[in-house]
């Protein structure tokens, strides 16, 4: 395939990701990677780097503009950015010395599990009750907008929900993708942080745990700029226009068309891991 061919039509099916990634919540780096490893043949570890980059330039721009709503509570995520990072940085040097085959499994584990929790029902969990005490201590309790003025909300459990967001930070830096179902399940179902609160902060932590493994990535070689370009590129305009979208889209039905592909994708990464052939 010519160059400048293989470069539109990755941009391309990276906008096509990024769009459909936008209106169903769950990011275009979860799709672009098994896209990349499926249909043209790329080196999953390259796939991987060019996902991360990808995952960087949209998390910059929606953070921006959660932080600009008052939404994001900024100590939460520096605060779990610590562990996100340090679990990012050693699952990307995981990533580089497995064999691509034992990250293909992983891959599709991963993507299953993420199907599974994107179903569960996200409901805010918001209460009077008090903080843990830890949480009092590092000052996480924070308000957001409502229409009735700024609304006081709690944080609970900020141990298991640190050991959580490590688990988080591997599967990003391990497998390409931002893990947001990860983070928001510590968030919101561990810590019980209120949704809105759970996504615009988690929003804002994906692109910093992106950047912590992908110089990882950039040191062993896997970051080839003529693939990093067209998918970052493609990802983050369709990220933008699917924002857009989102007003007038069927998102249901697309929630649910997407996330049996995303089961037969994960299927088709086992398989392929296990050099198994339909």
């Amino acid at each position: 395939m010519d160059e400048l061919v293989f470069d539109i039509l990755v941009a391309v099916c990276s906008l096509l990701a990024g769009v459909i990634g936008a209106l169903i919540g769950l990011g275009g780096g979860v799709i672009i990677t098994p896209l990349l490893v499926l249909a043209f043949g790329v080196d999953i570890r390259y796939a991987m780097g060019a996902a991360l980059c990808s995952v960087i330039a949209t998390s910059s721009g929606a953070a921006a503009a959660y932080l600009r709503d008052g939404i994001s509570n900024m100590r939460i995520g520096l605060f779990l950015c610590v562990a996100t990072t340090i679990g990012a940085v050693c699952g990307a040097l995981l990533a580089v010395v497995l064999d691509p085959a034992v990250l293909s499994i992983i891959f599709g584990v991963a993507l299953l599990a993420t199907v599974l929790l994107s179903l569960r029902k996200k409901k805010d969990l918001a209460g009077p009750d008090a903080s843990d005490p830890l949480a009092v201590k590092l000052r996480l309790p924070g308000t957001m907008p409502a229409a009735n003025g700024p609304t006081p909300y709690t944080v609970y459990h900020v141990v298991p929900g640190f050991c959580v967001m490590w688990v988080a930070g591997l599967l990003s830096g391990l497998l390409g993708i931002g893990s947001g179902a990860f983070k928001v399940v510590a968030m919101d179902q561990i810590m019980r942080i209120p949704f809105k609160v759970t996504t615009a902060t988690s929003n804002f932590m994906i692109g910093v745990t992106a950047a912590a493994s992908v110089g990882v990535y950039l040191k062993r070689g896997y970051l080839d700029p003529s693939l990093v370009a067209p998918v970052a590129l493609g990802v983050l305009a369709g990220a933008f226009l699917g924002a857009k979208l989102l007003a007038v889209a069927p998102v249901k039905l697309l929630r649910v068309i997407f996330l049996t592909a995303v089961s037969v994708i994960a299927v088709q990464m086992i398989a392929r891991g296990l050099h198994i052939n339909f």
